[in-house]
């Protein structure tokens, strides 16, 4: 059997029951990094159907998916098919532009390898989208560890330049510690905690408790 026909024959398995699942249901092609197949509540919430979302080919992700997050991700779990020692699933947050609502709707996604051909070489890759709806609670605290992420790769670069001990003098300003209590906890002098102080403000650009608890947050020190 040739590729085309396994590929084929695997999407026509799936596609016969996806519409059951209650979550979007999409298969990717993995050396062109096409789509292949969106079930028809997927195809509903972009509001496109399959022939335009193949013909955008590997532009799909940054059309419909935050470009940063998407760029990120798929790249990662589309070199991580041809590993042979990776874990079947890879399980991520995505920003989504639906027909649903204005702005982005977020969506907890588990992708894995579908198909190999008979060399051993992924053919395809499907994943499953469920929808988290804003009204949950949990949408919100989604959008929080998204806008953390997307914190870290723009200012890790500046943190980078942070010593260790100035890290440690950072997640105490975040807490809202002052000079002389950071000097106390760090077992050092008030003077050199102020100049730790000034110096991770001066490196950061960050002149408030709030910026200060947002590199605390993103890098993970609270």
């Amino acid at each position: 059997m040739t590729d085309d026909e396994l590929i084929e024959q695997k999407i026509a398995e799936i596609a016969a029951t996806a519409d059951e699942y209650p979550a979007v249901v999409i298969i990717h092609h993995v050396p062109t990094q096409t789509v292949r197949y969106l079930s028809k509540w997927g195809l509903q919430l972009l509001g496109a159907t399959l022939d335009e979302l193949m013909a955008l080919g590997p532009s799909f992700s940054p059309t419909y998916f935050n470009a940063v997050e998407s760029d990120e991700y798929m790249a990662r779990v589309f070199h991580l098919m041809y590993e042979n020692n990776v874990p079947e699933v890879h399980t991520f947050y995505q920003e989504v532009r639906t027909t649903e609502r204005e702005g982005w709707s977020y969506y907890l996604t588990s992708m894995r390898r579908l198909l190999v051909n008979d060399q051993g070489n992924p053919l395809l890759v499907m994943g499953l989208a469920v929808p988290l709806h804003p009204e949950n609670h949990f949408a919100t605290k989604v959008q929080r560890l998204i806008e953390e992420n997307q914190f870290l790769r723009q200012h890790s670069s500046l943190y980078s330049t942070l010593s260790k001990r100035e890290r440690s003098v950072l997640r105490l300003l975040a807490l809202g510690k002052s000079a002389p209590e950071i000097a106390e906890e760090l077992c050092i002098s008030e003077q050199t905690a102020a100049t730790h102080r000034r110096n991770v403000r001066q490196k950061l650009g960050a002149n408030t408790v709030f910026k200060l608890g947002q590199y605390a947050r993103a890098f993970d020190l609270i």
